[in-house]
């Protein structure tokens, strides 16, 4: 499994091949179907994340040594940014998901081309994702 670094590297990678964002918002969305669907009985109030214009149900699994993060939302874009998390920090120690700053979303100019809101929904979705893994390094 490559690491953080390396998934993030490889994320912008696949993002230059764009030169149009509307070719990126596109790949986003298509990015987004390929999240697994998921439980009805998992999209309850309590995944539920604050702060996102769209609904996003995030569930956490496991601990400090491996973290699993499951997310979806209502919203295919937003799915697809979920998908992009997903990548660099699910399956990942709470160590390195503390440690791993989001550097591709600069990188890939989702900072500059999201929506205000959609910006602040991806900022929940990583706080909250950090937030597990630093309750996981407190309870080692």
């Amino acid at each position: 499994m490559n690491s953080a670094a390396d998934e993030q590297r490889e994320i912008i990678d696949e993002f230059e091949l764009f030169d149009d964002w509307l070719d990126r918002y596109q790949y986003i969305i298509d990015l987004g179907r390929k999240l697994e669907p998921l439980a009805p009985e998992e999209m309850r109030d309590d995944a539920l994340l604050d702060g996102c214009q769209s609904q996003v149900w995030l569930i956490a699994d496991g601990d400090a040594d491996r973290m699993e993060f499951r997310a979806n939302s209502d919203a295919a874009i937003v799915s697809g940014l979920i998908y992009l998390v997903l990548r660099v920090y699910s399956g990942r120690s709470a160590r390195e998901i503390v440690d791993t700053q989001p550097e591709f979303v600069d990188a890939i100019g989702l900072s500059q081309h999201l929506s205000q809101t959609r910006a602040n929904g991806l900022a929940s979705m990583l706080a909250a994702i950090k937030g597990h893994a630093r309750e996981a390094l407190i309870d080692t």
